[in-house]
């Protein structure tokens, strides 16, 4: 019995997950590349397109402790994981994603929420609250405080319409 090698997410060279999800393909490690399609306005135009639902990343299984052909891939920049250490993927997550794209239903990236992050509600009537996120019952809540007094508030919201503080996330939006 062959159990399959865990997957990892490799870190590559901006606008390059194709060239190297094609490379690794070649080589022979089974690969996945997460893509999603946009429609995309140009001045003469509008076309759709295929866009890397995670800008940046590729997916690939192999055995952590015979990497070097990975890195040497051109593109590749490293594995992800913590510290030094590369760190697998969960195989329930991939084949998660792998279901949502065989449904051909319309995807796009979404900034990652936590519960307890702080967030600012887009839309709406309560556009441009902020607040943290919490959850109660599976129901998304932001709770807003009033620090002086110790006392909060919370309020039922959609998570499609809250999106974290983070600004580096908030741009995602905006794509």
């Amino acid at each position: 019995m062959n159990i399959p090698q865990p997957w990892y997410a490799l870190r590559v060279r901006p606008r390059r997950e194709r060239v190297v999800a094609d490379s690794l393909h070649c080589k022979g490690y089974d690969v996945f590349l997460a893509l999603h399609r946009q429609r995309r306005r140009w001045s003469d135009r509008v076309a759709e397109v295929e866009l890397p639902l995670f800008p940046g990343y590729v997916f690939a299984r192999f055995d952590v402790q015979r990497r070097l052909p990975i890195l040497k891939t051109p593109g590749v920049m490293f594995v992800v994981g913590i510290g030094h250490v590369p760190a697998p993927i969960d195989d329930a997550e991939i084949d998660a994603l792998q279901i949502l794209i065989k449904s051909q239903l319309e995807l796009q990236p979404w900034p990652f929420l936590r519960i307890g992050q702080r967030v600012r509600i887009v839309g709406g009537p309560l556009n441009d609250a902020e607040g943290i996120l919490t959850a109660v019952k599976k129901r998304n809540r932001l709770v807003v405080s009033i620090t002086l007094l110790q006392r909060s508030v919370a309020v039922e919201v959609d998570q499609d319409c809250a999106w974290p503080l983070d600004p580096s996330a908030v741009q995602l939006k905006a794509s």
